[in-house]
């Protein structure tokens, strides 16, 4: 299916979205313990979705989506009630870590298009579960409908993550200087700066609502053994998230600070809108576990908090501009294996 009949698509899924949306809302999403979340809907219903991030207006989300005939994550659009889905990348590749420009007038992705039309191989599970860092990956803007595409960046290796700040500075990560960095640039890919520069990976990083501090999960490996397994697999272009620490600092990268020391897979971190936490998501109730919950935590390291209580996964949660509502990915109400969906709820705090 091309490009066109992955949009007429979903048009069929659009005009589908209000009554499955109607008949989701007659079910009960809400798990008990989870006091900061009222009036849970459901916004997308199968395939493989997440990553949806707000709009700074907060009527729109950006999202990675495998559905349909595609093979690998493309991104669309949707309004924030999980109408109107469009496809906006190419259709080609496999694209990550989309997000909206302040101003609303352009949006931000990576993908591996340019080296291949085709999805680029999976992992290689063999020796674990690992997530792979194509090298093929770059940044690129584009306006809202998908249309003038623009590249970013050209540096040998993996450039994707990518968030973006109110004052439309970019936040990504990195292989271009031997390791997997934290950097930060211009709307433009200009005036690239290194954020981070402690061995290990350094990902997933956002800004916070007055983009004076970053936010990102990190592997720190510290003994001989473990810097050379994270050697080993870096080269391969992978990495093992089973152990990844929660991390906040400046914007610029000073003053780095470790939230999170428990062990587990830490991940998707996001300010709270005032900037006195950070909620991510952990499986550190089951470190071994596919089980993971939404978690609070002070910016000083203190008081942590379950949010989320769903028996299987719940992750990449991000506030909408006006702190009211929360929008996360999850497994609960799957009606397939791979099924992964978007979930909006009203705050409660």
């Amino acid at each position: 299916m091309d490009r066109r009949g992955v949009c007429r698509s979903l048009a069929f899924v659009g005009a589908l979205a209000a009554a499955l949306t109607a008949a989701a809302g007659a079910q009960d999403l809400w798990r008990e313990g989870e006091k900061h979340l009222r009036n849970i809907r459901q916004l997308t219903f199968g395939g493989e979705n997440a990553e949806a991030y707000w709009s700074r207006d907060g009527k729109k989300l950006i999202l990675q989506s495998t559905r349909d005939s595609l093979h690998c994550d493309q991104i669309f659009t949707m309004d924030a009630d999980g109408s109107n889905v469009r496809l906006v990348s190419t259709g080609k590749g496999r694209t990550t870590c989309a997000f909206f420009f302040p101003d609303g007038k352009r949006i931000l992705y990576a993908s591996t298009h340019l080296a291949s039309p085709d999805c680029p191989p999976p992992p290689d599970y063999s020796k674990g579960y690992v997530w792979k860092l194509y090298p093929s990956y770059d940044l690129f803007s584009a306006d809202p409908d998908g249309s003038h595409l623009v590249r970013l960046t050209a540096t040998e290796g993996y450039d994707a993550e990518g968030t973006i700040g109110p004052d439309g500075r970019i936040l990504f990560t990195s292989g271009r200087d031997g390791d997997l960095d934290l950097y930060s640039m211009n709307a433009d890919g200009s005036d690239v700066r290194r954020l981070t520069k402690e061995p290990g990976y350094d990902g997933g990083g956002f800004f916070s609502a007055d983009g004076k501090k970053i936010v990102w999960r990190a592997s720190r490996p510290r003994t001989p053994e473990e810097k050379t397994a994270y050697e080993d697999l870096r080269q391969n272009h992978v990495i093992r998230p089973g152990a990844l620490e929660i991390f906040i600092a400046n914007a610029d990268g000073s003053e780095p600070k470790q939230l999170t020391s428990n062990g587990a897979a830490n991940f998707c971190p996001f300010f709270t809108p005032d900037g006195t936490k950070v909620i991510f998501a952990s499986n550190v109730g089951a470190p071994q576990s596919r089980n993971f919950d939404l978690w609070l935590i002070r910016v000083d390291g203190t008081g942590l908090e379950q949010v989320t209580f769903d028996p299987t996964f719940d992750g990449f949660p991000m506030f909408s501009p006006d702190g009211k509502r929360l929008v996360f990915a999850s497994n609960r109400n799957s009606k397939g294996r791979t099924d992964t969906n978007i979930f909006l709820a009203d705050w409660v705090e």
